[in-house]
């Protein structure tokens, strides 16, 4: 995931694209359909495209999505799921991306959801960061839902806090120690006593996730020795 919202970051324009009713777009061989029968009050019934609750659909779309985008993904979009993000350093290369996009979906019988879709845009929301050129910030509507939330009472609901600010821990530096009054809580046999050190850092993670800062992806480097030879080389 960090590298591919990498790879997002740095760029001028984006088009974001939804893909229309997902894992129902691919068709189930005839023969296997019997596998995926169920029975209700009406009958006993198959399906003919790919339904959500079988257990390897998320892996057989994501293939598949590869499969028709494998010369494109990395290069002029990323896909993750149903979700397509489109991007170029300028207008028109990006609407020149978006073209050759459409038209492989056209060629695949590929749909996509229009009123979910979002064109030639400057940023967008990513896997819950926000993308946009030269930067990966946090999602500030899921941060402002946070930071109003009230000090944990009860164990699971430590667990639940530190699973959504723990999202961004990436922007948090040293978020381990601030977080562990908290973590000895989770431990086994541990009696809950929510303690000023543990309200401390509860209220500590929230601060500075409304102060998280602006991640720049890195620039490809070299180590020295590496750069040493190349000029020796030439």
């Amino acid at each position: 995931m960090d590298q591919m919202l990498e790879r997002l970051a740095g760029n001028k324009y984006y088009c974001f694209l939804d893909g229309f009713s997902g894992y129902f777009q691919i068709p189930i061989d005839p023969y296997d359909q019997e596998k995926t029968t169920f029975t209700c009050p009406y009958g006993t019934f198959a399906y003919r495209r790919m339904p959500f609750g079988l257990c390897n659909a998320l892996g057989t779309f994501q293939r598949c999505m590869m499969a028709i985008f494998h010369d494109m993904i990395e290069k002029t979009m990323e896909v993750f799921m149903d979700d397509f993000s489109v991007f170029g350093n300028s207008f028109g290369n990006c609407l020149s991306h978006v073209n050759k996009m459409l038209q492989r979906c056209e060629d695949t019988n590929l749909c996509l959801n229009w009123e979910k879709s979002h064109f030639m845009v400057k940023e967008g929301i990513v896997l819950g960061h926000k993308i946009s050129k030269n930067r990966i910030e946090v999602d500030k509507a899921k941060v402002n839902v946070i930071a109003k939330l009230p000090h944990p009472t009860t164990v699971k609901g430590v667990r639940s806090f530190l699973g959504h600010a723990g999202f961004y821990r990436r922007f948090i530096k040293d978020f381990s120690k601030i977080s562990r009054p908290m973590t000895h809580l989770l431990e086994k046999n541990t009696p809950f006593i929510f303690s000023n050190e543990c309200n401390q850092a509860f209220e500590t993670l929230k601060k500075k996730l409304t102060e998280a800062p602006i991640l720049i992806a890195p620039t490809r480097t070299y180590p020295l020795s590496l750069c040493a030879m190349q000029a020796t080389l030439r």
